[in-house]
């Protein structure tokens, strides 16, 4: 047990808020000011008023200029929504989907993904989706497919939406988005104004103000998760500056769990709730937040190579997957390049991001193996390239959407990053 989960302990306390401070800043900062007919929630601009229970698309692939999410994907364009319970059940509508990889995540405010809607669980058809708080109880209304409990009144509900290129099919998924929406159990619109508290914008360490303020309003509307002791507010506010500087450090510094050989580690291992593991729910949530859960996805992590060294992009690199060792998935796999420094893309000139099986001019080797040069500069022609940071550290990341259970049990051999 490291000191920062000391049960009781001020870093203790520290890591085990910390999920539910990052949530309420993710809120702050990806909700929207603009409802389409209902207009600004503020006319000051530096109001903190927000629309909740109202859809946000983005309708590109995100890159180096998006800054709001730490490693994000570059496969999918996403829906987003904050959900608030408050005032009852809201109903999330969402039209066919065809035969595309979809999926709607929900994380409670403690960034456990507590259930889906999409392609693996429910299927591409018309849906209708109630969503309730704790404190809900009535009828079912007509036509609702599907049914929520949701163990707090704010969720973080993160749509994904496979695109396949930027011009036809990016067309028709902005349509699939527009055509979703989230009403009342009667149809009306069931958008809401509230006051976020503070700019979400900021990524930094918060000050022990913020902190306190923001953290004590998300728990009156968000129970602690079941089984779990919290003692707040902490004993010792005054020393909170210190312990969460400490602890947003160590949390970005520490080593990545779950070890997997071959300079692989998976950090997410979560299937819907993180249980008693504060540490590496905390460590997620400043590092990887809004991850889905492994049956959703998985995403193999590498920050050093074969022997140990970390990444760097003064060095060339190459991952190879042997003939009949590809990765396994039943929707699709990508690899993504971040800079270390702030987990984020890294500008390139062939504006490349990410790798993976739907690639265009992705090349296989003679016998069927699969080569990818991780490298700053051109490897030339024929090679897959996934351009690094000049002189700068990095790291990769391998999504596996719906993974085979070769995946799901840590049966299968990845391979590590060899320096050329």
């Amino acid at each position: 047990m490291t000191a920062t989960s000391v049960p009781g302990s001020l870093d203790g306390v520290v890591i085990q808020t910390l999920p539910l401070f990052e949530m309420m800043r993710m809120r702050a900062g990806t909700t929207a000011r603009r409802h389409p007919v209902l207009g600004f929630a503020a006319a000051d601009p530096a109001s903190t008023l927000r629309w909740v229970n109202q859809f946000t698309h983005t309708h590109r692939r995100l890159g180096p200029q998006d800054r709001e999410v730490v490693s994000p994907n570059n496969d999918t364009v996403y829906s987003n929504a904050w959900l608030d319970l408050s005032e009852g059940p809201i109903v999330i509508e969402t039209p066919d989907m065809g035969e595309r990889y979809w999926t709607l995540g929900l994380l409670d405010a403690w960034t456990n993904p507590f259930a889906y809607v999409g392609r693996r669980t429910t299927g591409n058809k018309p849906q209708r989706t109630l969503v309730h708080g704790p404190r809900w109880s009535g009828a079912i209304p007509c036509g609702i497919t599907q049914t929520v409990a949701a163990p707090g009144d704010d969720v973080w509900l993160i749509g994904r939406h496979l695109v396949e290129d930027d011009s036809e099919d990016a067309a028709r998924v902005r349509d699939a988005q527009r055509a979703m929406q989230i009403v009342r159990a009667d149809g009306t619109d069931a958008a809401m104004r509230v006051d976020t508290g503070f700019d979400g914008r900021d990524t930094g360490v918060p000050a022990p103000g913020t902190y306190l303020k923001v953290v004590s309003a998300a728990l009156t509307r968000n129970p602690t998760p079941r089984g779990e002791n919290l003692v707040w507010p902490p004993a010792k506010p005054a020393a909170l500056a210190s312990s969460l500087s400490a602890v947003f450090e160590r949390l970005r510094a520490g080593n990545q769990p779950h070890d997997v050989g071959g300079g692989w580690a998976i950090p997410v291992l979560v299937k819907t709730h993180w249980g008693d593991d504060h540490v590496t729910r905390a460590r997620i949530a400043r590092n990887f937040i809004g991850a889905l859960g492994v049956e959703e996805a998985m995403y193999p992590t590498a920050e050093v190579d074969a022997v140990g060294a970390p990444l760097d992009g003064s060095r060339r690199y190459e991952l190879r997957f042997a003939p009949g060792k590809g990765l396994k998935v039943g929707a699709f796999w990508s690899l993504t390049m971040y800079r270390r420094s702030d987990c984020l893309f890294v500008a390139n000139p062939i504006d490349r991001y990410s790798i993976g099986d739907r690639t265009p001019g992705l090349r296989h080797d003679p016998d069927g193996g699969l080569a990818i040069r991780l490298q700053a500069d051109d490897p030339g022609r024929g090679a897959n390239w996934l351009p690094a940071p000049a002189g700068e550290r990095f790291y990769v990341v391998l999504r596996l959407y719906q993974p085979h259970a070769d995946h799901l049990e840590l049966r299968f051999d990845y391979p590590p990053i060899q320096p050329i």
